[in-house]
């Protein structure tokens, strides 16, 4: 079989799951234009393809048909979407259910065209599309909390570095003229999606190591927290000092664009350091004379 014929037969099996998976897939893109913290879903497949095409001579060096390391993955799917046809593709749950159906015959269908080493070599693309699946609620408000309680502390230790009078009563905070609280709303969870999914591109284009994908890819949670607790003290500050418009206007309603750039201006030079010291340990070492 060709490799021209073999990647014909991938995008018609991947077609017919679509086919297969309609409803599901009208009620994703339903989903991620009313969740902010979901429209991001429907552009994982696309950079998927993309990270497999700018790697294609290295994943597809070596292809063979692979029923026995694909069936596993074709199993699992057609049993949750079973599952999930019992639901409504509407609900959140049944959504995460049904999505992840449609994810696990993908991954299944590349195993089956192109083989396990050519998956293992595509592993990170193949990961990268479990983010299509919508975050289940319990887990998406755990993030939530350790992002609020971690705003929270930033925050305060914010206004005791710039020297501000306040007094804070749990996540509620008084100062001269003002009372803010940082409620679930300023968690800041869609941009440390955003954050997150950023460093998992920039770990897997620039840097080689393990050690330092993961340096960098947990510095996202520190990240996020001082970026989120810049954002309030700013606003708070601004509100006090300049104009109390400072804390219903643009800058607070649309202005996350513009501390995201903040967080991506922090994570850049950890990541130019990572990458140096990568270089660093592989440059090789003048023989003694």
């Amino acid at each position: 079989m060709t490799f021209v014929l073999r990647t014909a037969w991938v995008f018609a099996y991947c077609a017919l799951v679509v086919a297969g998976n309609l409803p599901t897939l009208r009620a994703l893109f339903e989903f991620s234009n009313q969740n902010a913290t979901a429209s991001y879903v429907l552009l994982i497949p696309l950079v998927t393809l993309v990270l497999v095409y700018q790697e294609r001579a290295t994943i597809f060096s070596d292809v063979r048909i692979d029923w026995p390391a694909a069936l596993p993955f074709i199993v699992a799917g057609a049993a949750l979407m079973v599952a999930g046809f019992w639901g409504q593709p509407s609900m959140a749950a049944d959504l995460t259910l049904r999505v992840a159906a449609i994810v696990l015959l993908w991954i299944g269908g590349f195993l089956l065209f192109y083989g396990q080493a050519a998956a293992r070599r595509a592993s990170f693309p193949l990961v990268f599309l479990l983010f299509t699946i919508p975050i289940p609620a319990r887990l998406l408000d755990a993030g939530v909390q350790v992002l609020k309680h971690g705003s929270t502390e930033a925050v305060s230790a914010l206004f005791a570095l710039t020297g501000q009078v306040y007094r804070r009563d749990g996540f509620v905070f008084s100062l001269p003229g003002v009372v803010i609280e940082v409620a679930d709303e300023c968690s800041g969870i869609r941009s440390s999606i955003g954050l997150l999914l950023t460093s998992l591109l920039a770990s897997h284009v620039f840097l080689r190591n393990a050690w330092t994908k993961s340096v960098l890819i947990l510095s996202v949670l520190p990240l996020a927290i001082l970026k989120n607790a810049i954002r309030i003290v700013s606003l708070t500050l601004l509100s006090i000092h300049v104009d109390p418009g400072f804390l219903t206007g643009q800058l607070h309603h649309e202005g996350g664009i513009v501390f995201f750039a903040l967080t991506l201006a922090m994570a850049f030079p950890i990541l130019v350091l990572l990458r140096s010291l990568e270089v660093r340990r592989i440059r090789p070492r003048p023989l003694p004379v």
